[in-house]
């Protein structure tokens, strides 16, 4: 292709001239193209990796919905967790510790945190850094009250070793049997005395049953008192030893005299209508360093678990009592 050649006007010779071509004329003219056509394919560049996906940031993408899936799953599992382990940590303090007689664990000590957040400062890169972060505290949080748990359970094991005599002694079984828990009418706490029906604190556990029912002892011990007593009718009270002492009332038969040792099961008398009373039933007590104690709490080696859960509901009755 033929170089094209310009002219100019010169009117002094009223002519048509030849423009020379100069080097860096060229060079410039060749730079500009360069630069234009640099400047658009970058332009091009930018937007292609901006707006379309490679198959390896696809596959990220999908990776990443999917991890988030999994960390929404597992943050409802802990919340499925919790509410199992606050019930474990519950009896811990409630029964297991009442009946032993050792402290319960502070509330603060069970839910304090690990504190040293700067263990966390790897996943801050991460993509989702704040839920991976969150999940994996209450990961940690939950490892360490369930430790903390653990340890309890041993030491609970341990004052159980130790305390086997104590453990015959304190009261653990119900004074009537109650398998299908129907015989239980009135639980601990203020409730409607029957006979003037205003609100007065009932200090044991009523349970009805047919006159004659048999009446066991809760634990070992020896007998305190045996005999008539105002409001409470044909009445025993067992002394356990360890600051226990157990009362059975309203009875209908005595059936053993002071000073009578007694091992856990043994039958004491039978169930009755004496003294202030509505109706044939057992009134139970457990008391502790002289003060009445819920018995709901010393009914461990008679019921399960779930029966257990069951007694907690029914002893809430706040109904009517029966002495």
């Amino acid at each position: 292709m033929a170089r094209r050649v310009k002219f100019h006007y010169n009117p002094e010779t009223l002519s048509y001239e030849r423009v020379p071509v100069k080097f860096w004329d060229v060079v410039g003219r060749i730079g500009i193209v360069l630069l234009t056509s640099a400047g658009i394919g970058l332009a091009f560049f930018f937007l292609f990796i901006t707006f379309v996906e490679s198959p390896k940031e696809k596959q990220l993408v999908i990776e990443n919905a999917r991890m988030r899936a999994q960390y929404k799953l597992l943050e409802r599992r802990l919340d499925d967790l919790q509410p199992l382990l606050d019930d474990l940590q519950q009896r811990d303090d409630n029964l297991y510790r009442a009946i032993l007689q050792a402290e319960p664990i502070p509330s603060g000590v069970r839910r304090s945190t690990l504190g040293n957040n700067r263990r966390y400062d790897d996943f801050a890169d991460m993509a989702n850094s704040d839920l991976i972060i969150e999940v994996t505290k209450r990961v940690d949080d939950l490892a360490k009250q369930i430790y903390i748990q653990s340890q309890s359970y041993d030491e609970l094991v341990r004052l159980a070793k130790q305390n086997d005599k104590k453990l015959r002694h304190i009261p653990a079984i119900q004074p009537v049997l109650n398998k299908d828990l129907k015989r239980m009418a009135s639980g601990y706490g203020v409730r409607i005395d029957p006979v003037y029906h205003t609100a007065r604190f009932h200090a044991g556990m009523d349970f009805t049953a047919p006159i004659g029912t048999d009446i066991y002892v809760t634990g070992d011990g020896v007998v305190e008192s045996a005999g008539w007593r105002q409001g409470y009718g044909n009445c025993i009270t067992v002394n356990h030893g360890f600051g226990y002492v157990t009362l059975y009332a309203h009875m209908h038969k005595l059936g053993v005299r002071v000073g009578q040792k007694l091992t856990r099961g043994d039958i004491i008398g039978t169930v009755g209508n004496t003294g202030k009373s509505t109706g044939p039933h057992l009134h139970y007590e457990v008391r502790y360093q002289g003060k009445p104690v819920d018995p709901r709490n010393y009914y461990f080696l008679d019921l399960s678990p779930e029966q257990y859960d069951e007694m907690i509901q029914l002893s809430q009755n706040a109904g009517q009592m029966f002495d």
